[in-house]
Parts: structure tokens; sequence; C-alpha cells
């Protein structure tokens, strides 16, 4: 019997994924890859790779690409929060009752993990109850509200941040190491970035660590108090502006079912005809070679000519 072109192509992606030619973890040909090698339209393109995501062999990850799955992804596994997660007999038979083995941070554990799995917009206290296996009102003995239970969330995601002992010599190396350390506690929690708030920052204790690093490196290097605590709220405010792309992918690849290629090539005759009834001669021509979007090579990029710019404010002063 013969199969339609998409289901061809999946097979044959399948088969390098079985035998080991696409190890977990390697990107697989985005649609425009395919629609060359394979000689096929772009929604046929689409649709091979929309088969092989059906089947949980490939999951598209925001700022990468699709890549191989090596174990199931954390957006789609269950939930899990270890054997002390499951209630008791008497729990059980009296789910009104308070679990004695409930604490604000098992709470905020589950709330974290619900956050990691649905984002914010998945997040209740209903929602977290229910994963712990306890009454919602049972919550409300060890946090005020929804509101205080995600500033406990934030407090213990930026717990999860460590310096070394022995800090970096130079200044920029230290808040090179500030801003990888924020960007990584954010790819693990894309929902933080957009709950932290630069204009009305919240009373975040754990966070005050990072504040520390990056203003003692600054300390001393005959800088105003306001020129450094502005470049610690910028090097900050880079890291989270380019992280919030993290959750927003994630929520709109959720409701479309293409990752950002992907969706970007169904665009790509509605862009074509904006451009060629205008007058966009450099952009036309720019774009007429493939560019690959890559999230980490923004975040990347951007943070290095930031580090340069304060080079030339830092080191630069007479």
């Amino acid at each position: 019997m013969n199969l339609p072109p998409y289901a061809q192509i999946a097979a044959e992606l399948r088969d390098q994924i079985e035998n080991g030619t696409l190890a977990p973890g390697d990107r697989v040909p985005s649609t425009r890859e395919i629609t060359q090698r394979w000689g096929v339209a772009m929604a046929t393109a689409t649709k091979a790779l929309a088969a092989l995501r059906q089947e949980g062999v490939i999951r598209p990850i925001p700022g990468v690409g699709t890549v191989v799955v090596g174990r199931q992804p954390a957006r789609e596994r269950p939930l899990s929060l270890g054997p002390a997660a499951s209630p008791g007999p008497a729990a059980a038979r009296r789910p009104g009752s308070s679990d004695p083995r409930l604490t604000p941070a098992r709470i905020v554990a589950a709330a974290i993990a619900v956050a990691d799995a649905e984002g914010l917009a998945g997040l209740s206290m209903r929602r977290v109850a229910t994963e712990i296996g306890v009454a919602t009102m049972s919550l409300y003995r060890h946090v005020a509200d929804k509101d205080d239970l995600l500033l406990k969330m934030m407090d213990a995601a930026f717990g999860e941040c460590r310096f070394p002992a022995q800090p970096p010599e130079g200044w920029r190396d230290r808040l090179e190491l500030a801003a990888r350390t924020l960007w990584a506690m954010f790819q693990r929690h894309p929902w933080l970035a957009p709950a932290l708030s630069v204009t009305r920052p919240q009373p975040i204790a754990s966070g005050l660590a990072c504040a520390e690093w990056v203003l003692s490196a600054l300390d001393g290097r005959g800088l105003d108090t306001s020129t450094m605590i502005t470049i610690h709220i910028t090097l900050v405010n880079y890291v989270r502006g380019t992280a919030v792309n993290l959750e927003l992918e994630a929520d709109a690849e959720a409701a479309s079912g293409l990752n950002s290629e992907e969706w970007l090539d169904t665009q790509e005759p509605a862009i074509r005809s904006i451009v060629e009834a205008g007058s966009f001669p450099v952009f036309e021509r720019l774009t007429a070679s493939d560019y690959d979007f890559n999230l980490e090579n923004l975040f990347e990029f951007g943070l290095q000519r930031l580090l340069d710019g304060l080079t030339a404010l830092i080191d630069g002063r007479p």
C-alpha cells in the first residue's frame, strides 16, 4: 500500500530515530529542510512533523528547534511530587481534614510543578490541592492566597541560583556568570519571567543573592550608586525580557500545535506578499537567504553586546 507523502517522510525520520542516526536531543530536519530534501510542499512537511509529535518521538523546544525526545517532556508527563505526595488512608477517608504532612514547602513544590508543566494559566489553589491530594481550604492554613503562593514560588526558584564561593576576578566575568545563572533559572521555570516585575519589584529574599553578586562586582570601581543599581536592573531586565519568550512560545505552541519555525513557515506567503508590494529592498534581499532563529543565540549575542557597552562605561572611565 502506498503511503501519502507526509507519512513516508515521517516513516523515514522514525527509522532514523529507531536506528540511532538521530539520537535523543538531536534536532530533526525543519519544515524548510524537509521541503528541500524531499521536494514536497510546506504543508506536507508540517504534517509529517506533526505526526511524529503526536507519536511522542519528537518535541519542539522554544529557541532550539524540534528535537528527538529521550524521555517524556516535562509539559506532557504526569506530575510527580515523590512518595510524600500521596495522601494517607486517613486523608483519603476524610478529604476535608488537614493532612499533618502538609507544609508550605510541599505546597510550593506542588505549585512549581504545576506551573512548570502548564504555565501560570494552569495554576490555581484548587489545582495545587488536587495534585497534593488535600482539600483546597487546607492550603490556606499555610499560604494567604494565590498571590502569596506565587511569591513563595518565586522565592524558591531564585533559591536554586548558586554562586561560587570564590568569584571570578573580573567584574565582566562575574556579571556574565550572573546573567547565565538567571537564564538557566528562567529556562527551568518559564513562568517566572512574566511573573517577575521590574517596575514593581516583589520582596524576594533569595533574589537578593543575585543583586549582591552583581553589586559587589561593581563596587569600588568609581561608579556612583545610581549607576551601579541601574546596571544591575539593566542586566536582570535583559535576561528576563529575553526569557519572557519562553512562556509565550510554549503557550503559542500548545494552542497552534506548531513550533516557532513551523508557524513562521506558514506565514511566509503573507510576509512575501507584503514585501513584494512595498519598497523594502534590503529586507527582501536579506530574507531571501535562510535565517535560523534561535533564542539561545539571541541571548548570547545580546549579552555580549551589553557587556561590551558596560566595558566601555566602566573600564573606559577616566
